[in-house]
């Protein structure tokens, strides 16, 4: 699996070049208009070859990269998949409740983290130590909200509210909430 730094860090690359190239039809819009003297129209067939390369370009970056995202495999096989462990978490009252901490997540195996909250909607964020997010999901009151994970390098995570809850959300935070261990590698993003 492709660890989202990596695919975030690819995609701002990618989509900043894109970005620039729908702008600079823009600008080439506003170069031509205030040239002075007669202005030339531009060609129908080179305009219009243009915005269809942007377009075809746009959405062959989504159908390239949507098998990259790390939780889009392991979501349309979810049904064939066994987990090795599920731990639950508890929201109530703007605090967040474990059974037991840390959560300990062998490597190369699928978890599930079953989060239920009794009275707000809050979020439930794996997040590294250099605050990057891992992996999230909203937490809807008296609902089902199960979150399947896979970790292929050895760290430390906090777990952190993810979603808007009032002042209160911003301190609903488990400090070396998820440890995994037995992987070859480290997540170097989430060393203490």
């Amino acid at each position: 699996m492709v660890d989202s730094v990596d695919v975030l860090s690819t995609l701002k690359l990618v989509y900043t070049i894109y970005a620039l190239a729908a702008i600079s039809l823009i600008a080439w819009y506003a170069y031509r208009i205030t040239q002075e003297g007669e202005v030339k129209t531009a060609r129908a067939t080179v305009f219009w070859t243009y915005i269809v390369t942007l377009i075809i370009v746009g959405t062959g970056l989504h159908f390239l990269t949507f098998n990259l995202v790390p939780w889009v495999p392991m979501d349309l096989d979810r049904a064939n998949i066994k987990a090795e462990k599920t731990f639950k978490i508890m929201y109530k009252d703007h605090v967040i409740t474990v059974d037991k901490t840390p959560m300990m997540v062998p490597c190369d195996k699928y978890v599930i983290f079953d989060a239920y909250s009794e009275d707000l909607t809050y979020g439930f964020g794996i997040i590294r130590k250099d605050h990057t997010l891992v992996a999230q999901m909203q937490v809807v009151p008296n609902n089902r909200n199960d979150l399947m994970w896979i970790f292929h390098k050895n760290g430390t995570y906090d777990i952190r509210s993810t979603e808007y809850s009032g002042p209160k959300g911003a301190h609903m935070v488990i400090e070396n909430a998820i440890v995994v261990s037995g992987c070859q590698a480290d997540d170097i993003h989430s060393i203490k």
